[in-house]
């Protein structure tokens, strides 16, 4: 009798000991397939450059990103739509998120940034920053994690980088007998160069070679360290010693025109000796077989832009940023992908290999591998501009204010200085009036 009820226990035992198991068992197994389940990340982006460079390979660094992504998270199917061309992807970026069904992760283009943040559609992400041990962003280039920051906060981190460059008709130059300007010249140095060699070449009375095209008020109040708003865009700064002594040597580069308005066909037909232009613009076209389309007809290189007296040689900085949706379901995710498309070293490589902008992680830019990059933009294997210079102008160049009025307030400014610019009239009188105009604007 004993052993049958010490028989009974065991099995009893037994039985318990099963179930225990099954239940340890299917719990791990739930707990590995949740962990595991497939993510469907989408992300948004658009073909072509952020500043409409020649792109044909537009897609080339994202897939082999997506690829190795996903190599490393098997959890993980990154999409995107392809097609979309960028000057209709803000506008289509902008209706799906009043649909509800914005991507998870997208393109944020400088035009956009204010507003997106503004509204909440971007996820603010100070908290991830600063519990995720695995990401140094001090070696990115400070003005690129500050273009990404509304209101003290980062709202978004760069992938790529365009900093402002100056374009130079060395054919035109050698031809008036003048040197290639130095590393730091300055506004004295270009408005110098841009009367000398300001002329009436075939004597028929009209002057037909010209100096600049393209130096507009805006880069002259940036190579002058001139910020035109407070940090948090609540009172405008245009009446500055600084802006009228910028807008003051526009007007003077302008009077040596004579009145003839100097425009992008004279620049292109070798006639204007400097253009600033974006660096993405520098590389795309210092290339087979954009160089023969566009400049093949002279010689040029780009140098640094021209520092005012109270400036550096650098102007506004453009930045390719990648902002979270402020809805997505899968943050987790996201914010992986992010990381990998702004920090990993090869994604950030192939930015030089297949964009035209420029990393964001500093080391990479100044390395051995860069000397490279920038030497195929020539045929003679000379670099166009010094990895050095290059990464100055970047730690160098002004990023904007970030605030939900800034667009419109920039427009209101242009207006008024175009007018001046083209029209007349007393500078700081001028800049007193659309101050106060301004001012009034931003108030809440």
């Amino acid at each position: 009798m004993k052993i049958r009820i010490a028989r009974k226990d065991s099995k009893k035992i037994a039985i318990s000991i099963i179930c225990i198991i099954t239940i340890i068992t299917s719990a791990f197994y739930i707990y590995y397939k949740c962990k595991n389940k497939m993510v469907v990340l989408n992300f948004g982006t658009f073909v072509g450059s952020m500043n409409d460079a020649p792109d044909f390979q537009s897609y080339k660094a994202l897939d082999d990103a997506i690829y190795k992504f996903e190599k490393a998270n098997p959890h993980i199917k990154v999409k995107y739509e392809s097609g979309i061309l960028k000057s209709d992807y803000s506008e289509q970026l902008s209706q799906d998120i009043l649909k509800g069904n914005e991507p998870d992760l997208f393109c944020v283009l400088p035009g956009d940034f204010n507003t997106f943040a503004s509204i909440g559609e971007l996820k603010n992400l100070d908290n991830l920053i600063k519990t995720d041990k695995t990401l140094d962003l001090s070696k990115q280039y400070a003005t690129a994690i500050k273009s990404g920051k509304y209101k003290s906060s980062q709202y978004a981190i760069a992938k790529e980088v365009d900093p402002e460059l100056m374009f130079v008709n060395k054919t035109l130059l050698e031809k008036q007998g003048i040197k290639l300007p130095s590393v730091d010249w300055t506004w004295k140095d270009f408005y110098k160069i841009c009367k000398d060699v300001t002329l009436d070449t075939n004597k028929d009375g009209k002057i037909d070679q010209f100096g600049t095209v393209g130096f507009d008020w805006k880069q002259a109040v940036y190579t002058n360290g001139q910020k035109l708003f407070d940090a948090n865009g609540n009172k405008a700064t245009f009446d500055n010693v600084g802006v009228t002594e910028a807008i003051n040597f526009v007007l003077q580069l302008n009077k040596l025109n004579q009145n003839y308005i100097v425009n992008l066909k004279d620049f292109d037909d070798g006639k204007v000796a400097f253009r600033p232009f974006p660096f993405s613009t520098y590389s795309a076209y210092n290339v087979y077989p954009y160089k023969v389309m566009k400049y093949g007809q002279f010689e040029w290189e780009c140098i640094k832009l021209p520092r005012g007296p109270e400036g550096k040689n650098a102007g506004q900085l453009d930045s390719l940023l990648m902002g979270i949706s402020s809805r997505t379901k899968h943050e987790k995710e996201a914010w992986k992908f992010l990381k990998f498309l702004t920090n990993d070293k090869d994604v950030q490589l192939d930015v030089f290999k297949y964009s035209h902008g420029m990393p964001v992680i500093k080391e990479l830019v100044e390395s051995k591998g860069t000397d490279k990059v920038l030497s195929k933009y020539n045929s003679d294997g000379k670099k166009f501009i010094d990895k050095k210079e290059l990464s100055e102008v970047v730690e160098q160049s002004i990023v904007t204010s970030s605030f939900h009025k800034y667009e419109a307030s920039m427009e209101i400014a242009d207006k008024d200085i175009f007018q001046l610019i083209n029209s007349g009239g007393d500078v700081q009188d001028t800049l007193t009036k659309l101050n106060y105009k301004l001012n009034d604007f931003l108030k809440p």
